[in-house]
């Protein structure tokens, strides 16, 4: 018999990953409401924002004044996307104190992502987690495409492995391994997970799926069964990516919570709540959200 994690880590990605492919623009204080909710549903890690430049990301735009307005609380971390140096400089003005860089593990997508190589991006990195360091900032990694990449199709172990080792010797302390298209299957999921924790601890490493074939929860459990146990999702499924043709929202958070309440893993996390949150968001960008969850929970009341 497998012998699942007892408790697990969840990312929130929501209010970053999220609200950045709405074509709708959440204000500020909404946004700001969004993330109190979800904070007081028990989610301790919120990726609230990103640094990117407001021409190509302007629903995130407002980044400082929306950490502004962000209540401390304890054991709660907030953290922001940094895509330069220019992006730190906004972060550390800010006052944030956890960033997150990114590349991918195709080389094709991560020219039409951010216009560089993964090579050239990650020599970029160098000074911006050097800086952050100086700075007391803690520093997370994503890599994209690790399964299935939209241009070049499978990618290989052996390559995503190469992307995660040049990321950890820049010396971030996780990093996040993206199904980023969401075709993953769970042999997939097998097949490179296992490559990668002969090579990393797993305890380094975070699984995030998104869900375009309805294969987000299944790699879960194939991932829990490995002893996977920090994963990123975003509540009520926002989400999905520009520069991803035919990718769908993340792996809703009320799902991942609903499967993990099932099997009494523990999370810290109320389910009741973050509907509470995702109904909130929803009515914000005026449309219903992909969260099998709440659909299948519509019309209920939440107390």
């Amino acid at each position: 018999m497998t012998i699942l994690p007892k408790a697990v880590r969840l990312v929130e990605v929501g209010p970053r990953d999220g609200l950045q492919n709405e074509t709708t623009i959440v204000a500020t204080e909404k946004k700001a409401e969004f993330i109190a909710l979800l904070v007081r549903a028990g989610l301790r890690d919120i990726e609230v924002t990103s640094f990117v430049h407001p021409k190509w990301v302007p629903q995130l735009g407002d980044g400082e004044d929306l950490i502004k307005r962000l209540k401390p609380e304890a054991g709660v971390r907030y953290s922001a996307l940094v895509p330069n140096m220019k992006g730190l400089e906004r972060a550390i003005a800010s006052g944030i104190r956890r960033i997150a860089v990114f590349t991918a593990a195709s080389e094709t997508f991560n020219r039409k992502n951010i216009n560089m190589g993964i090579k050239e991006s990650i020599d970029g990195f160098k000074p911006v987690t050097d800086r952050a360091y100086k700075e007391g900032i803690s520093v997370r990694g994503y890599v994209s495409t690790c399964f299935v990449c939209p241009y070049e199709g499978a990618i290989a172990k052996e390559k995503v492995a190469e992307v995660i080792r040049a990321l950890f010797d820049l010396g971030v302390d996780e990093i996040s391994i993206g199904d980023t298209i969401g075709a993953a299957t769970p042999q997939d999921v097998e097949t490179t997970g296992a490559h990668l924790t002969k090579q990393f601890p797993i305890d380094k490493l975070a699984m995030h799926f998104h869900d375009t074939y309805g294969m987000a929860v299944a790699n879960i459990y194939q991932s829990l069964q490995m002893g996977f146990a920090t994963f990123d999702s975003s509540a009520g499924g926002l989400g999905g990516c520009p520069y991803a043709p035919g990718a769908s929202g993340n792996l809703a958070t009320e799902d991942l919570l609903y499967l993990l309440d099932r099997l009494g893993i523990e999370t810290g996390v109320s389910l009741k709540m973050i509907r509470r949150a995702s109904h909130f968001i929803a009515r914000e960008l005026s449309r219903d959200l992909p969260s099998r969850v709440l659909k299948t929970t519509a019309g209920e009341t939440i107390a």
